[in-house]
């Protein structure tokens, strides 16, 4: 299995401070494909940056930059949700949501964020349930933005968004959890550990399994205290038949978590496994 592309998001992740999150995320589709110029998708973004730039004059304000940022990229290079094929995981890639200007929540915001960031407004991801958010700090105040549309959220809208999520989770009653738990702004490394977890789960549905152990190898890297995604490198292993890997990964997190709840069905599932590289 090729390394290159590994070790080079193995780079731009070493470290919280200054975590290149655009590049970052770009270069997660060098594994299904491995010829991506990710600084030719970097310039693309820059070029739509320069003609947003030219519209503005010293005493343009941020209030009106993001007006101009949320009319060019809606309603001028028509972003929108692809919501005819949405667990397409091409909606993830930066690259090809920036060819075809349909994408998810999370992967318009990075684009977003990006060209926000360029020019000038203090703009951050919030990764709230089941809807990826963006979130911008204006002189008058904190405004919240569905990235598929540009609407600004009220309290009660947001509210009314994670309800379904707090109903599931049990969070009633003593449980409660303010809204504000969830709005706070995201790091690098959070919203890149959800942009691959989305594409886990398409691949894991679709039982595509080298796609999957691309994603899995960049998780067990971003996370690497996450015991969990070791575990699950060593299942897309052992699906691929690439056994003695699949072996290390889960006598790894055996021997760090070896009273968990799936570890006797990970035990046998290792067992197996070793009994086929034993000699008949």
């Amino acid at each position: 299995m090729p390394t290159k592309h590994l070790d080079y998001f193995a780079s731009l992740v070493a470290e919280d401070q200054n975590l290149p999150l655009t590049e970052a995320a770009i270069s997660v589709a060098q594994h299904a494909y491995p010829d991506l110029d990710v600084q030719a998708v970097l310039d693309h973004i820059d070029a739509l940056v320069k003609k947003l730039n030219a519209r503005f004059t010293p005493e343009t304000t941020d209030l009106q930059k993001l007006q101009h940022l949320k009319h060019y990229f809606f309603s001028e290079l028509h972003f929108e949700l692809n919501t005819n094929d949405y667990y397409d995981p091409e909606n993830s890639y930066l690259h090809s949501v920036l060819q075809t200007r349909r994408g998810i929540p999370i992967s318009l915001s990075l684009i977003m964020l990006e060209m926000g960031g360029q020019i000038g407004l203090n703009i951050r991801g919030i990764s709230f349930p089941n809807h990826f958010l963006v979130r911008v700090s204006l002189p008058q105040g904190e405004v919240v933005l569905d990235p598929t549309t540009g609407a600004s959220l009220s309290k009660t809208e947001l509210q009314a968004m994670l309800d379904p999520y707090l109903d599931a989770q049990g969070y009633r009653g003593e449980m409660a959890l303010p809204l504000s738990v969830f709005l706070k702004s995201s790091g690098a490394r959070e919203i890149l550990s959800r942009l691959l977890r989305n594409l886990k789960a398409v691949y894991s549905h679709q039982d595509r399994w080298e796609r999957l152990l691309g994603i899995q190898e960049r998780l067990v890297i971003l996370l690497p205290g996450e015991i969990e995604e070791i575990r699950d490198r060593g299942l897309a292993f052992a699906q691929l038949d690439y056994t003695r890997p699949a072996i290390e990964d889960m006598a790894t997190y055996l021997s760090h978590m070896p009273l968990a709840e799936d570890a006797d069905e990970i035990r046998e599932h290792l067992q197996d496994l070793e009994r086929t590289l034993k000699p008949h």
